[in-house]
């Protein structure tokens, strides 16, 4: 008789930002979950995670913008905290990387843990361990990573900017 419990994950912001990340283009489980390298069963129950949170549409086709953004802005940084970690090699992230590596810089750059990366910086544990191989397929998406990011590790100000950013992306739909 008791009620499931919906609790938010982190693929489930890759997922929605992925879905943001194409726009106006008509999406599907399928292609989606072959795009972030994530199983299609996990890609579904997601979906409904987010629809039951707030964060689709009834459809579950639908980002919805405005409370996507409210939860990046005052809850993603509780919810999916995370510290700076060993210098390693990897791939640009936060600050680090676009859009927001050319207003800021940094002595000790940020990335995500990966082999195939080409600078050492402090490691940032991405949202979802698919992220660095998904994120290096899509500009869009990658942006957006680092975007969010910035808001887990970042201080006032690159947090300032990167609200900035993600609100003109996601509101406005504004894609770079």
């Amino acid at each position: 008789m008791g009620q499931i419990q919906y609790t938010m994950k982190p693929q489930d912001i890759v997922i929605l930002l992925k879905i943001i990340s194409y726009g106006d283009q008509e999406w599907s489980q399928i292609p989606l979950a072959a795009s972030l390298n994530i199983s299609q069963s996990e890609i579904s129950q997601s979906l409904v995670r987010s629809k039951f949170a707030g964060l689709l549409d009834g459809n579950g086709k639908k980002v919805m913008r405005m409370a996507l953004m409210d939860f990046l802005q005052y809850g993603l940084a509780y919810v999916f905290p995370q510290k700076p970690g060993p210098v390693v090699r990897g791939v640009h992230t936060a600050h680090s990387a676009p859009p927001l590596n050319n207003e800021i810089q940094s002595e000790e750059p940020y990335v995500w843990p990966s082999a195939s990366g080409k600078v050492r910086g402090q490691s940032i544990v991405p949202l979802y361990p698919s992220v660095v191989e998904a994120a290096m397929k899509d500009e869009k998406l990658y942006q957006l990573l680092a975007l969010v990011d910035t808001l887990r590790v970042g201080k006032a100000r690159e947090k300032n900017l990167a609200l900035k950013e993600l609100k003109q992306r996601i509101l406005n739909g504004e894609k770079s």
